[in-house]
């Protein structure tokens, strides 16, 4: 008897296409509806707060916008390909996607089809007929099950990713250090709540890597006619796939501190820091988020009071990731007490410290005060550690503000210029971790026999596996095609977008991987168990999915 998985399901890529731009067209009209509701009622109430009153639909809507946007990723790819098992590899892919990104639509939206301006049958007309026959054949039970098996049958080869051969050198390289340097440690490094050892920030440092957002005239690795966020990407996703917490972050910071400076810095600032940051010399940390402000940056309330020379830094911070370890602590903090000045009221400060591989640190400044830090014990991202700080008339010399006089007030601006690249960086790091997670499961599923058959032999596994691939090909697509538009100075929205889906599809990725090893996925020794864990906090950290949704994408949605 023949099984499923030895039937090829023959997908129509032209038919796909209809069923994307058919999605296209129904995820416009519900914004026009949405659109239209808040526009009047903004009549009243003022724009933000009209918004406001449809949450929901907003938040519903920067979903499908992330999911259509990836199924246009998967079917580009699988236009990309003339023929082979590569070929039928990224069909498989496109078809399930899209018919459940069909599915997932019909039921975010469907489920409350009124605020959208549909009835149910209006939704669905679209799909009706051959539309639905495609859909339903390309996304069925044998289809998942055929891409399955051909996917144990290429040992987990995922299929290949159209790079430029500098690009693939790159991938390879940083491949290699994860599996001969980063993974060794990365168990260790969860369960005993270490700090990241030497051996990966120093083969981090000799790779270059803290120093891929700084040009090359400052001794980076940037090229300094352009962008590289592609690069910048496939580094920080093998990093990831060797594990997040103990790599995977790593060069975010740099960034976001090399990008500032670069946005805002006085050309001293600039030829000081940017070598150093560069070099990896001193690390870098982040401190933005305050205990009541959460994601709202404008809101910081941390205080930078004017002295003679300098200024007093008062106040508290918090999840400051990398604190004890950094050097320099890029903070943001209010230097117009007005409140009424909101972000127009924030400036940068660098603030030195030295470097420690403690769980708690306390600091004299030279010109007077302290700064002291805990770190916060976490389910998972553990290695680099994140601290509550707090800062008591903490003395920052002029020369270690962000723009000098001319930065004052401009802290908030420089400061969203440096997260520019985080957001398509954790989706970068989402990805790692699923390629980190399937590898695990496919491996497991293999080795292991239930029954008295290896638990790959079962079709339900299978399915799993496909179905964990085709999340994870939408994502590393999706992002690469980001980090291209990056690169041409647009994409920010689309940076936002794949944050969001690659970042939930992280947390159902590695669920299922857990899922597929039983009762020992969830012993702590199993690395599922730690990518489950750590994929958890991606949706909360450089900007948390709900204010990426309602306050980034759905505003540019409704705009």
């Amino acid at each position: 008897m023949t099984s499923a998985a030895e039937v090829p399901v023959r997908i129509p890529l032209e038919q796909l296409g209809d069923a994307v731009d058919a999605l296209e067209e129904r995820l416009q009209r519900a914004l026009d509806h949405v659109r239209g509701e808040v526009t009047a009622l903004g009549q009243d109430l003022g724009p933000g707060p009209a918004a406001d009153r449809f949450q929901l639909q907003i938040y519903d809507l920067a979903f499908t916008r992330a999911e259509i946007s990836a199924a246009r990723a998967l079917l580009d790819y699988a236009n990309s390909m003339t023929g082979g098992a590569e070929a039928e590899l990224a069909a498989g892919y496109a078809g399930a996607f899209i018919g459940e990104t069909v599915a997932s639509l019909r039921y975010r939206i469907g489920a409350r089809a009124a605020d959208f301006g549909f009835s149910r049958e209006s939704l669905d007309a679209p799909f009706a007929g051959l539309l639905e026959a495609t859909l339903q054949e390309a996304s069925s039970g044998a289809a998942l099950e055929a891409l399955g098996a051909l996917l144990l049958e290429r040992n987990g080869d995922t299929g290949a990713v159209h790079l430029d051969d500098d690009k693939a050198m790159m991938r390879d390289t940083f491949r290699r250090f994860a599996d001969e340097v980063v993974k060794p440690l990365a168990g260790d490094i969860h369960r005993q709540d270490l700090m990241i050892p030497d051996a990966i920030i120093d083969g981090v440092r000799d790779l270059g890597c803290f120093g891929l957002s700084v040009p090359e005239r400052f001794g980076g690795l940037l090229p300094d006619d352009r962008e590289d966020s592609l690069g910048m990407i496939i580094a920080t996703e093998e990093l990831s796939r060797g594990s997040l917490g103990a790599a995977g972050s790593l060069i975010t910071r740099p960034e976001i501190m090399a990008r500032a400076l670069l946005e805002g810095g006085t050309e001293e600032q600039k030829r000081l820091w940017l070598p150093r940051i560069a070099a990896g010399d001193p690390l870098v940390a982040i401190s933005v988020t305050e205990p009541n402000t959460g994601s709202d940056v404008a809101a910081v309330a941390l205080r930078a009071k004017r002295v003679d020379g300098g200024w007093r830094l008062s106040g508290a911070k918090t999840w400051c990731t990398f604190a004890g370890k950094a050097g320099v602590i890029l903070v943001l903090a209010r230097t117009d007490a007005d409140p009424g000045a909101g972000h127009k009221g924030l400036s940068l400060f660098m603030v030195e410290k030295p470097s420690t591989d403690g769980h708690e640190f306390d600091f004299e400044s030279t010109g007077g005060g302290r700064v002291s830090g805990r770190a916060i014990p976490t389910l998972g991202y553990r290695g680099m550690h994140s601290f509550e700080m707090f800062y008591d008339d903490f003395f920052v010399p002029d020369s270690h503000v962000v723009g000098g006089e001319g930065g004052l007030g401009k802290g908030f601006y420089y400061q969203m210029r440096g997260f520019s690249g985080g957001r398509i960086q954790t989706a970068a790091r989402a990805t790692g971790l699923m390629q980190a997670a399937f590898e695990q499961a496919l491996a497991y599923a293999r080795d292991r026999k239930v029954f008295g058959q290896a638990v790959a032999d079962y079709p339900l596994t299978r399915v799993k596996l496909a179905r964990m691939a085709t999340q994870l090909m939408a994502a590393r697509l999706f992002s690469h095609d980001v980090g291209r538009l990056l690169d041409t100075g647009s994409g920010q929205m689309e940076a936002s977008l794949v944050k969001l889906f690659a970042c939930r599809a992280a947390e159902w990725v590695t669920r299922e991987a857990l899922q597929i090893h039983g009762g020992m996925g969830y012993a702590e020794e199993t690395d599922v168990s730690r990518f489950w864990v750590d994929a958890r906090v991606l949706s909360i950290f450089e900007g948390a999915e709900e204010t990426l949704a309602l306050k980034v994408v759905g505003r540019a949605l409704l705009a």
